[in-house]
């Protein structure tokens, strides 16, 4: 790639199946539903300790599949918010390179009209594609 960083028309729209994978799953651990069914098995689970014999057995059973379990969303959410902070960075990094080109091309003193306003509308329909650069790059 060259020193400068791509624009939003050169971002590819394909995104891979893990990415796709951890779009999914923060949508789902996000909804008042799933923080729901953790508020319910917690409640399921903390009357059921006298129930065994060896308490210290199922809290080491449950204290490992939680750790498990966090570990593996903090995991995919993290790859969601990285994968957000790169759209947003692209989208950054395009708004200020076509706002250079666009006060260079306002701002060179060129005396052919036609050709600024070419300069321009370029300028602006990358600035435009810009906007949308974060839902291409997403998986929602």
């Amino acid at each position: 790639m060259s020193s400068r960083e791509r624009m939003p028309s050169e971002v590819s729209a394909r995104v891979g199946w893990f990415d796709r994978f951890a779009g999914v799953a923060a949508r789902m651990v996000s909804r008042a539903s799933f923080f729901a069914a953790c508020v319910l098995m917690v409640l399921v689970w903390a009357p059921s300790l006298p129930l065994f014999g060896n308490v210290d057995t199922w809290q080491l059973v449950i204290n490992t599949a939680t750790t498990i379990v966090t570990f593996l969303l903090v995991a995919l959410l993290q790859n969601t918010a990285t994968r957000s902070d790169q759209a947003t960075q692209h989208k950054l990094n395009a708004l200020a390179e076509g706002l250079a080109e666009l006060l260079a091309a306002t701002g060179d003193g060129t005396s052919d009209a036609e050709a600024l306003a070419g300069r321009t509308r370029q300028a602006s329909r990358e600035l435009r594609s810009a906007v949308g650069l974060e839902d291409r790059e997403s998986t929602t």
